[in-house]
């Protein structure tokens, strides 16, 4: 029978359960505390707002934006679906832009591109994602939001603990950045997201939309008890959860351990994958935490996906463009053929398992049936 590698596996050690345990023991620090200041310490970010799932600290985003119906957003067509659905949301519309084919990230041309043509003051801003934990060329996206005047929301899912530059991401110039402990979404075990900024305003704001626009000062001047609130806008429920919080905090605290295996474990596929016939490898144009390791299949890529299977290796695909998908095809018209890199991406991409408990001998298993089912693939 064949062996099994699956896509992602989490990595639960002694510091999880520790976390979690005081939580159930009603002992320890503050996890929620704990955790917004461990970003601000990592990144350098002034403000950190915990939510319970990156897709909650996207759509907070939006509403400290004061996204309005009928604004515009620009994203890459080759990102997750909740992107353009915090859009949508408030009855906002996405503006999707081509992807760069090395890297798979946003085309800056495109995107420089789509500015000069939507000169309206209805155009609020962009959401830019880092596929697979390369981050996209930051000081010319930052120049580009400058000269046009809109608003850069990164969304960090996949570079949880990634650089640019040798810089933390998560303060390096966006407005906003969003990061999420489960992008594979599969085999999660908590969810939690943070959203970090550097604006007072925007901070305020998150804050107070997090937990239902409740206010409350607790005793006020006349006595009254921290019972008696108030609530002053139309909010939501993205606060997270103790127990989330203390998964998530000891996850962050190993990060970089984490980070380091990802890395040394795509170099062991570069290594072993190098000029097998129709595999390219991933383009490292930046700094790179291979959150996903993707490569390209030259043709027939399901069939190759399907092999691997058969011989117990999993497989993700990341993304499928979002221009294909009934909603947005639907909703705004969109035909197979109107952005031509994603398109063709999209045919071709496979991500191979890569996760830090992955063993050197599970590694090896991979290498060798990506080359078994290569030199018998037609």
């Amino acid at each position: 029978m064949a062996r099994e590698i699956p896509f992602f596996v989490p990595d639960i050690g002694p510091a999880e359960r520790d976390e979690v345990d005081q939580v159930l023991s009603l002992e320890g620090e503050g996890k929620i505390d704990a955790l917004e200041e461990a970003f601000r310490k990592k990144t350098g970010a002034t403000y950190a707002v915990s939510t319970n799932s990156g897709t909650s600290a996207l759509h907070l985003a939006m509403c400290a934006m004061d996204l309005k119906r009928g604004d515009k957003i620009i994203c890459s067509v080759n990102a997750f679906p909740s992107v353009p659905e915090v859009v949508r949301h408030f009855d906002a519309e996405p503006i999707f832009v081509d992807i760069d084919g090395d890297d798979f990230n946003i085309d800056l041309d495109a995107l420089e591109k789509v500015l000069e043509e939507n000169r309206s003051k209805k155009l609020k801003g962009a959401i830019v994602n880092h596929v697979a934990g390369q981050p996209t060329d930051l000081a010319r996206l930052y120049d580009i939001a400058a000269k046009y005047g809109i608003k850069i929301v990164e969304d960090a899912s996949d570079a949880l603990g990634g650089t640019y530059d040798g810089r933390p991401i998560g303060a390096t110039g966006a407005d906003i950045t969003c990061f999420s402990f489960s992008p594979h979404m599969k085999n999660s075990i908590a969810n939690a997201g943070m959203l970090l900024c550097e604006d007072d305003t925007l901070h305020e704001r998150a804050t107070l939309l997090r937990n239902h626009a409740i206010q409350s000062d607790g005793w006020d001047k006349y006595g009254n008890l921290e019972y008696v609130y108030d609530v002053v806008d139309i909010g939501c429920k993205y606060d997270i959860s103790l127990l989330d919080a203390a998964y998530a905090l000891a996850q962050y605290r190993r990060i970089d351990k984490m980070v380091a295996r990802r890395q040394a474990i795509a170099a062991k596929y570069d290594k072993a994958l190098a000029g097998v016939k129709h595999v390219t490898l991933p383009v490292k144009k930046r700094d790179h935490i291979y959150q996903q390791y993707i490569i390209r299949i030259d043709r027939n890529r399901d069939g190759f996906a399907r092999a691997l299977k058969e011989k117990g290796v999993h497989t993700g695909l990341h993304y499928i463009p979002l221009h294909l998908l009934s909603y947005y095809k639907q909703k705004y018209g969109l035909r197979v053929n109107d952005f031509q890199q994603a398109l063709q991406t999209y045919q071709q991409v496979l991500s191979l398992p890569i996760y830090h408990n992955m063993s050197d001998d599970d590694v090896a298993y991979v290498c060798n049936a990506v080359q078994e089912v290569a030199a018998a693939h037609i």
